[in-house]
């Protein structure tokens, strides 16, 4: 189909077809612009739920997991001293003295959830054996896995985690992350001692509970 126009005696044809393709075109090409970024926006990785501020669902599967013990759970050390201006407990390679009181508060809050069935892992680092100390009153050794943890760290996990018992391991921001890639999920730098929950029923496959920040606890609630 043409349209036939003339202008000040000078004849034009149009291709109406033409510009009906052309129109066409764009309106795919639109529609792909606003479609491809909303598909990419629904299929990305669900980010790490929190734990606290009155999430009651997810204080309730926590607590439930924890008695049931299919629970294991990635505590970072409390505040480091060679980051921090902040006086050193003893040596610049552990934590602050003023994040003592970090990890006491801490350990509290797991006490209440019951340590009746819990085993316990920190790093060798210096500043993950100080605050294990402090938290759980307990320090191992010779768990280079929770310091050199790239690309194994869900694995490792997995294979010191007993049926029935939760498992607890003081460790690094990295491992912390790391088991994140290896969930697939987002990754994040968690606060210090901060804890990241991650189910591990027998049977079923680990997934990501969420997180709790050390200074969050007061507002995790079941109610």
């Amino acid at each position: 189909m043409e349209l036939r126009l003339s202008l000040f005696g000078i004849k034009r044809s149009i291709d109406l077809s033409r510009l009906a393709r052309y129109r066409n075109a764009a309106v795919v090409l639109a529609s792909a612009l606003l479609v491809i970024p909303l598909t990419v926006w629904l299929l990305r990785p669900a980010a790490v739920p929190d734990l606290a501020h009155g999430n009651v669902a997810g204080a309730r599967a926590l607590a439930t997991g924890w008695a049931k013990g299919d629970m294991i759970v990635l505590v970072r050390h409390v505040e480091r001293c060679d980051h921090s201006t902040a006086a050193c407990l003893s040596g610049n390679d552990g934590i602050t003295d003023r994040s003592r009181s970090v990890a006491v508060s801490v350990g509290a809050q797991f006490e209440r959830l019951g340590l009746d069935r819990a085993d316990i892992y920190n790093s060798p680092v210096m500043r993950t054996a100080q605050t294990a100390g402090y938290m759980f009153n307990k320090v191992g050794v010779d768990e280079d896995w929770l310091v050199h943890c790239r690309g194994s760290m869900l694995r490792d996990a997995l294979a010191h985690k007993k049926a029935g018992r939760n498992l607890i391991l003081v460790t690094h921001s990295e491992c912390m992350a790391q088991l994140e890639k290896d969930l697939k999920l987002p990754t994040a730098t968690l606060g210090y001692g901060a804890s990241l929950f991650i189910s591990a029923k027998k049977s079923q496959p680990p997934h990501m509970l969420g997180f709790i920040e050390a200074s969050d606890w007061r507002s995790v609630t079941t109610e």
